[in-house]
């Protein structure tokens, strides 16, 4: 079996109140955080998403998983799973989950280094989230995806 090789990759750091997104591009294996989208108790308005999906042209999605400490499932990776399979289901492209253990912790700890005070428009700790979600996944797991290496 041939395993695909993806050119741009969506990430999301999915919540009830916000969804980061961030996009990545195999040539360089990094990611850009893009402004989040609001959710109304987890659910995004699908045609905003489905603008922003027509726009960037992802081959694939990504969406970090909220795993418990011990690394089982908690309520929140469940929803982010149907999440997922929303997206393969609504826009007909693969997404993979990755562990996302600690990464609002890291993000929080990177906007503050950036200045970033609290809230004002779009929240930048969502969004850095995805970024270091879906950089997180092209570095590792996903690098065969991207054809780094080949």
């Amino acid at each position: 079996m041939t395993k695909q090789t993806y050119k741009t990759v969506m990430g999301f750091d999915f919540g009830t109140r916000n969804i980061g997104i961030a996009v990545g591009q195999a040539i360089t294996c990094t990611a850009n955080a893009i402004p989040s989208i609001k959710a109304r108790d987890g659910i995004p308005d699908w045609d905003q998403l489905g603008r922003i999906i027509e726009e960037w042209q992802p081959d694939a999605f990504v969406v970090g998983m909220p795993l418990n400490m011990d690394g089982t499932e908690s309520e929140m990776s469940r929803r982010a799973k149907k999440f997922g399979n929303r997206l393969k289901g609504r826009f007909n492209k693969p997404w993979h989950p990755v562990d996302e253990r600690l990464t609002s912790f890291e993000a929080k700890e990177w906007a503050g280094k950036l200045g970033h005070k609290g809230h004002y428009g779009s929240n930048p700790i969502d969004d850095l989230a995805a970024q270091l979600i879906l950089e997180s996944w092209m570095n590792g797991e996903g690098a065969e995806h991207l054809g780094v290496g080949d």
